[in-house]
C-alpha cells in the first residue's frame, strides 16, 4: 500500500496524552524546524480518554483533530503513522490494529508487558508493508549515540565488562497507585520501565547480544498503596531487579534497576571496559562522554572528559547550538522523530532505530531475568524465544 505514497509528507497520529503525550508532541512539532529532513510530519490527530482535556491538549499542541475513539485512526486514510504512547497493556492491541491497517507504527518501551505480547507485535509488524519503530530514546543522547561509533570503530578493542545500572526514587511509600504499580497493566515495574533502557542501550552501544543470565534477584518493597481518592490498593510489581549476564563477545554485564533507591533521581549510567580502553556515560551528566585510552602513558593517563556537543563531531549536534550550549531530555525524543522521518523520506538514520524486531531481543532479556528471579537458576536465551 505504502509503494504509492508520497513521502515529502507524513501525516501523524498520537494515542495517548499524559506525560509521554507532551513529549511525542514536542518532538513531531521540533524535528522539521530544527532538521533537513526528506519528509515533514502534520500532527493530524490526537487520541486519548479523557474528553475534558483532550481539545485543550489539541489546541496546546496545534494537533488538527482529537477523538476519544482510538479506533476511527486506524479507519482514516489519511492517516501514515500512528505514534504509540498508552500505557503498557494497550500497546500490543494498538499496534497490531494500526499495522493491520498499513500504518506505520512508533510505539513507547517497553515494547510489551510481556514476552507473548511482544512476540506477536514482532509478528504483526514483519507480515506488515509498513514500518516499526521504538522508542528507546536514550540512543539519540549525543554521547550515547557518540559511544554507540567509537565501540563499532574498535577504540575498546575486546570488551570485558558491561556495568549498567538505572536508579530512580520516585516510587517510596508515598507516592500514589498508578498504572504502572498494576503488574495486569505494566507488565512489571522497575524492570520493564528502567531495565528496557539499559538493556537496549547495552546492546546498542556494544552491537552485541545477551546470550545468558546467570543470575537475577526482584523485589517489592512496597506492596500496599493509595489512590489519590483515597482508596487501598495493592502494588504487584517489582520494585528492583538486579542481574548478571554475558555478552556473545564475552563481556560480563550487570544490570540494575530500582525505583527506591534514596538520593537517585534519574541516575542511567552505563560504563564499558575493554582491552584498549573504556566508556561511561549518565544520563544526569547527558552531554559527556568520559573515556578512557589504555594506550596514554602512566604519567598523563586517566579518564578523558568529552563535551559531545561538537558539530560535525559527534551524531546530531550540528542541528542545535553552538559548542556547550547543552541539549536537555526533550532532544533525544525530536532526535529520534528526525531519525523516522529520515527513515520514512528513504535516507538512513544518524544510527540504527529500533523496530519491533530489535526491541523483541530486549523484551527476551527482560524475560529471562523475570525466570532466572522466579526458579534461581541461570537462564540461556536460547531458551527464551
Amino acid at each position: 500500500m505504502h509503494e504509492n505514497r508520497e513521502k515529502e509528507t507524513v501525516r501523524v497520529a498520537l494515542l495517548g496524552q499524559k506525560f509521554m503525550g507532551r513529549a511525542h508532541s514536542n518532538a513531531w512539532s521540533q524535528a522539521p524546524k530544527f532538521f533537513r529532513l526528506p519528509a515533514t510530519p502534520v500532527l493530524h490527530t490526537i487520541a486519548g480518554r479523557d474528553a475534558a482535556s483532550l481539545a485543550e491538549f489539541a489546541r496546546t499542541w496545534q494537533w488538527r483533530k482529537w477523538t476519544v475513539n482510538w479506533r476511527e485512526i486506524a479507519q482514516d486514510r489519511e492517516i501514515d503513522l500512528v505514534d504509540i504512547a498508552t500505557p503498557n497493556d494497550l500497546h500490543a492491541e494498538h499496534a497490531i490494529a494500526m499495522l493491520e491497517a498499513h500504518k506505520h507504527v512508533a510505539c513507547e518501551k517497553p515494547l510489551a508487558r510481556n514476552l507473548e505480547e511482544a512476540r506477536m507485535m514482532r509478528d504483526a509488524a514483519a507480515a506488515s508493508d509498513a514500518r516499526s519503530f521504538v522508542w528507546f530514546n536514550y540512543r539519540r543522547c549525543p554521547a550515547a549515540a557518540f559511544a554507540h561509533r567509537l565501540i563499532a570503530e574498535g577504540a575498546l578493542g575486546r570488551l570485558y565488562h558491561v556495568r549498567a545500572r538505572y536508579l530512580q526514587s520516585w516510587g517510596g511509600p508515598d507516592t500514589p497507585m498508578v498504572w504502572r504499580f498494576d503488574r495486569s497493566r505494566a507488565g512489571s515495574g522497575a524492570h520493564g520501565d528502567l531495565n528496557a533502557h539499559i538493556v537496549d542501550l547495552a546492546r546498542f552501544m556494544t552491537g552485541e547480544e545477551v546470550t545468558e543470565v546467570h543470575g537475577a534477584v526482584a523485589r517489592t518493597f512496597i506492596t500496599e498503596r493509595t489512590g489519590e481518592d483515597g482508596s487501598e490498593h495493592r502494588s504487584d510489581v517489582d520494585d528492583c531487579v538486579n542481574f548478571l549476564s554475558t555478552m556473545s563477545g564475552g563481556a560480563v554485564a550487570s544490570f540494575e534497576a530500582s525505583r527506591l533507591a534514596t538520593g537517585r533521581l534519574n541516575d542511567n549510567t552505563i560504563e564499558i571496559n575493554g582491552e584498549r580502553g573504556a566508556i561511561r556515560f549518565s544520563f544526569e551528566d547527558m552531554n559527556v562522554l568520559w573515556f578512557y585510552d589504555a594506550a596514554d602513558k602512566p604519567r598523563t593517563d586517566g579518564w578523558r572528559r568529552i563535551m559531545c556537543t561538537h558539530a560535525g563531531a559527534h551524531p546530531y549536534v550540528e542541528n542545535w547550538w553552538p559548542d556547550a550550549h547543552l541539549l536537555g531530555y526533550e532532544h533525544g525524543f525530536v532526535n529520534m522523530a528526525a531519525d523516522i522521518l529520515r527513515t520514512l523520506g528513504g535516507q538512513a538514520p544518524e544510527v540504527p532505530l529500533p523496530d519491533f524486531a530489535d526491541a523483541y531481543e530486549t523484551q527476551r532479556v527482560l524475560e529471562a531475568a523475570l525466570i532466572s528471579a522466579e526458579s534461581r537458576c541461570a537462564i540461556s536465551l536460547d531458551e527464551v524465544s
